[in-house]
């Protein structure tokens, strides 16, 4: 057991400096809202396993599709369950996912899409201070996953000063 050091959940991009890697990367950035390139880091990695977990599964029923999506039923349950693939997706949708489909499940773009603040970066300050819940459960996490029946819960904390309609801080039209 460790003394208070943890792993890495993420990989780093193999080479340091690819101008377009780059540009790429920093407007996933501001398009999502995220901190720091790491949050991006671990969407892909987090991507990455997904994708890995499809093929394992592919290659360990030698290519069959059909043999492939019984023995991966609960994994592709869980990526439908988190809105990752659709209802209609087999395991080798699995293949063809983007990282903007594992970051459009993240709570701050959630919250951001129902309306909980004006941008993802609102978004993400509401959340980090303690004003938005999931259903009853206050979370303070902005890359928590959002599952679907989730998705309508996400709104502010009923003691929260931001549930008053008039607040100043928001969102024009809500």
């Amino acid at each position: 057991m460790s003394t208070g050091t943890s792993t890495k959940r993420y990989e780093t991009p193999n080479h340091p400096y690819q101008g377009e890697r780059i540009d790429e990367e920093s407007d996933l950035l501001s398009r999502y809202g995220l901190k720091n390139k790491e949050e991006l880091w671990r969407a892909q990695s987090e991507l990455r396993r997904y994708r890995r977990e499809a093929r394992s599964l592919i290659g360990e029923s030698q290519g069959d599709v059909e043999a492939a999506n019984e023995a991966g039923a609960d994994f592709v349950a869980r990526l439908q369950r988190l809105g990752i693939l659709d209802d209609t997706d087999a395991i080798t949708d699995v293949l063809s996912l983007d990282v903007t489909d594992v970051l459009e499940r993240r709570l701050q773009t959630v919250a951001y899409r129902n309306g909980v603040g004006n941008s993802t970066k609102q978004a993400r300050q509401f959340i980090l201070h303690g004003h938005v819940v999931v259903g009853d459960a206050r979370v303070t996490r902005p890359s928590y996953k959002v599952e679907t029946v989730e998705e309508d819960l996400v709104d502010f904390d009923e003691i929260s000063p931001l549930a008053d309609e008039l607040h100043p801080e928001r969102a024009e039209g809500q």
